[in-house]
């Protein structure tokens, strides 16, 4: 019932808090320890990246809006624009209006077949949408591939390499995210073994990985958590939609672990406080993030320009951004 809606979105709220602090403080903690950017790359190779890739991140960065205008922007002028174009950053005002129009539908007196007709069309729609996305999976590994070979061939093994210790931290970083923070949650909060969790859990995983967009992988996760982990659709439909969107764990730790990493290759200390503030705005990042591939660089770019780093040293790991955007998707 519609009743158990505001239970449901305190939680999701307080668990995406929760996740996404624990995620940055993880990414925070292992740059320190490991400092991954102390002489790792030469002022050289700094040059080299490509400048065009910066212009377009450049030009993000400016549209990001301020956090008011975050919560403004969340109510659409226009529900159906808002549709088209929701894998360009309007996907939160979407699911705005979805959940609006879910509150209204509820509590709107129809009679019983009417309000079942617009339901049944609903599932038919999504059902409709999931043979495609079936579809789609079976192209998954070798777009991976294709991806990844890409990558390596446009900035050589070099570029990789050095950048090796950086990518080691991220992928660390997300490995006890991943098996340890959310093992631990799943012991305190449920009667989850971790174990069946993760392995009933694969295919979202595969495709996460696949496409770097947590709103591609959408499909796939509700079809998971409806007939692998048996969750009640009125459940996970609305807090796995939500979630694509606003519980980035991946993105927040990144986001922490790349302004410190390049802080420590331009020599910067930074105080305790910018520290802090890197960490507020990373978690708040993971939340307003689009779900889509390279969501997160923008805001590093203005992580970076708060911290006194050049905003043009993200080109550094533009080479790996696309591999790290598959792990922490």
């Amino acid at each position: 019932g519609h009743h158990g809606l505001g239970k449901v979105v305190s939680k999701t709220l307080f668990f995406t808090i929760l996740t996404s602090l624990a995620s940055v403080l993880i990414g925070v903690l292992l740059v320190m320890l490991i400092r991954p950017g102390v002489n790792a790359i030469s002022p050289e190779m700094i040059a080299q990246v490509g400048t065009e890739q910066l212009e377009v991140i450049t030009q993000n960065a400016k549209n990001v809006k301020p956090f008011a205008e975050i919560i403004v922007s969340l109510i659409p002028k226009n529900p159906l624009d808002a549709a088209v174009r929701a894998f360009e950053g309007e996907m939160l005002s979407l699911m705005f209006f979805a959940l609006i129009f879910g509150i209204a539908f509820a509590k709107t007196n129809f009679q019983q077949e009417k309000k079942l007709l617009l339901l049944d069309w609903c599932e038919q729609v999504y059902e409709t949408c999931l043979t495609i996305v079936q579809a789609a999976m079976k192209f998954a590994p070798l777009a991976v591939f294709a991806l990844i070979f890409n990558t390596t061939s446009k900035y050589g093994s070099q570029i990789i390499m050095s950048l090796g210790s950086y990518v080691f931290v991220v992928i660390l970083a997300l490995l006890i995210q991943q098996f340890g923070v959310y093992t631990l949650m799943l012991k305190t909060f449920t009667s989850w073994s971790p174990l069946t969790f993760f392995k009933k859990c694969k295919d979202v995983y595969l495709c996460a990985f696949a496409t770097a967009s947590s709103n591609a992988t959408l499909p796939t996760t509700l079809e998971v958590a409806e007939h692998e982990l048996k969750l009640r659709p009125a459940i996970s439909r609305f807090v796995l939609t939500v979630g694509s969107t606003a519980n980035q764990n991946g993105t927040a730790l990144f986001e922490g672990i790349t302004v410190l990493f390049l802080a420590q290759v331009f020599n910067i200390d930074l105080s305790f406080a910018q520290q802090f503030i890197i960490v507020v705005m990373s978690v708040i990042a993971g939340i307003g993030t689009a779900g889509v591939p390279g969501g997160s660089l923008p805001l590093i770019m203005i992580l970076l320009g708060q911290v006194g780093i050049p905003p043009e040293a993200l080109g550094l790991i533009l080479g790996v951004d696309r591999f790290l955007d598959m792990c922490r998707t």
